[in-house]
């Protein structure tokens, strides 16, 4: 008696386990959110008119508009810069209310905001619970710039580290921030090397004019310059892309555009490096030399610029800004250059982020 009760203890056990270990994996799957397993989109808003706005496009194409707005019972903010993920918080840099506002990513709901030690924010990224914020202080003012240092379990400010004017896209590798300095009401042409062991800058590396965005891709970081317009700064220069060696920090290659060409939004994908020229995409791989036809043009869409742009999962993601005070769009291409979708969004969508 005392066997079969042994053995059918250890059968229930066993029994148990499994059932266990097929909950958990079952919970695995189980969304986190009403807005799990979609695309998170960032519509920045109206300057001074406190409606900016997040929209959510599910797994089967459904849109979903003012997702934070209906959670909360809230506005987002005034200017909606972009947003950053660590673990299940979302950090969003709400540029003109000069803070930087925490959610949960799949829920939406508010968990808190960070305005101590944050003045006009503009982008953020994380590494090892730590988040560092770019931001501009007060635009009239070319020497108050500066990175702040969140601390992701308290969601403060610990320390703000001194940088030139205009901080903007930040790139974290190797224990090194790599922040480039578009400008802010100015115009800037240096990328700054922060040792994140002792937050201090500990070189600069100079680009071509107005540098836009950066990613890095197997040790070297690709930076691409905009280039001053005349019309607007009196000067015209070209706008380039700079390829920089990180492991020494030393510039390895730049592609100049032909003067008047103002490229933007440097995204790179599976070796393919996408950007935009006014209402263009244009892709090349990373060894290549600067295209001469575009892969997309999405006036055809009946766009006047694009506004924002991703690169993920063979999707091409991009924002139409249009009038900028009412509903923006999004078009939605595959990397071969064929029309999937479009969606009727916020005001001016610059910024797409993906739960999955």
């Amino acid at each position: 008696m005392k066997q079969i009760n042994t053995l059918f203890a250890v059968a229930f056990a066993s029994a148990a386990l499994f059932s266990s270990c097929s909950s958990d994996d079952d919970d695995n799957d189980l969304p986190k959110g009403d807005y799990d397993y979609g695309t998170l989109v960032l519509n920045e808003g109206a300057f001074t008119k406190n409606n900016a706005s997040i929209s959510f496009i599910n797994a089967a194409d459904e849109l979903t508009n003012d997702i934070y707005s209906t959670k909360n019972g809230e506005t987002l903010g005034d200017v909606a810069q972009s947003m950053a993920f660590e673990d299940d918080k979302a950090y969003i840099a709400i540029n003109n209310s000069n803070v930087v506002k925490v959610v949960d990513r799949y829920t939406m709901m508010d968990i808190t905001t960070i305005s101590e030690g944050i003045y006009t924010p503009r982008y953020i990224v994380f590494e090892d619970d730590k988040g560092y914020v770019s931001n501009w202080g007060d635009p009239n003012d070319s020497t108050d710039d500066f990175i702040a240092v969140i601390n992701s379990s308290t969601n403060t400010v610990e320390i703000t580290i001194s940088v030139a004017e205009g901080p903007e896209a930040l790139v974290e590798e190797d224990g090194k921030l790599y922040v480039a300095h578009k400008g802010g009401y100015g115009f800037g042409n240096t990328i700054s090397v922060i040792n994140l062991a002792n937050n201090t800058v500990e070189t600069t590396i100079t680009v071509a004019d107005i540098p836009d965005t950066m990613e890095e891709e197997d040790g070297y970081l690709y930076v691409l310059s905009s280039g001053k317009y005349d019309w607007f700064t009196g000067e015209e220069t070209p706008g380039a892309i700079t390829k920089i060696n990180m492991s020494d920090n030393s510039v390895a290659e730049v592609l100049d555009f032909e003067v008047g060409v103002h490229p933007s939004h440097l995204k790179i994908e599976d070796d393919i490096v996408y950007y935009t020229l006014g209402t263009e995409v244009y892709t090349k791989g990373l060894n290549a030399a600067l295209p001469t036809t575009a892969l997309i043009d999405v006036a055809s869409q009946g766009a006047f610029g694009i506004y924002g742009f991703e690169v993920e999962d063979n999707i091409i993601y991009i924002g139409d800004a249009k009038d900028y005070a009412s509903a923006g769009a999004v078009y939605t291409y595959n990397t071969s250059g064929t029309y999937l979708n479009s969606f009727t969004t916020g005001i001016s969508p610059n910024g797409f982020y993906f739960n999955d």
